[in-house]
């Protein structure tokens, strides 16, 4: 995949809210690449250094924090998301429906 489907995907993560996550197949879903959810996923994975992007609020399609293992700890993510308002339990986000963003409806 390109750089620029990299830079892309960190364009539509900036846009993700505080308090809302979204998912590896949303954003795929939205740049017109339904099965590049991976790709998604090895973007993010080169975006944890990048201050600008918020990695944390992208996740997989049930809720679970799969990325937490590129974060500078494995509880960085989990403690981002707590501190926007968002409520974890076992790498799991609760109410995963009420905190999803879906950019495909957001950003008509």
């Amino acid at each position: 995949m390109s750089a620029t489907f990299f830079q892309d995907v960190y364009e539509v993560v900036k846009l993700i809210p505080k308090g809302r996550v979204t998912s590896y197949g949303a954003i795929a879903h939205y740049l017109g690449s339904k099965l590049s959810a991976r790709m998604v996923g090895w973007a993010m994975n080169a975006a944890h250094t990048l201050k600008e992007v918020p990695a944390h609020r992208v996740v997989n399609r049930k809720g679970v924090l799969t990325g937490k293992h590129h974060f500078d700890t494995p509880t960085t993510m989990q403690h981002l998301l707590e501190e926007e308002g968002v409520t974890i339990v076992d790498d799991q986000i609760q109410c995963f429906e009420d905190v999803f963003w879906d950019p495909a409806q957001e950003l008509l």
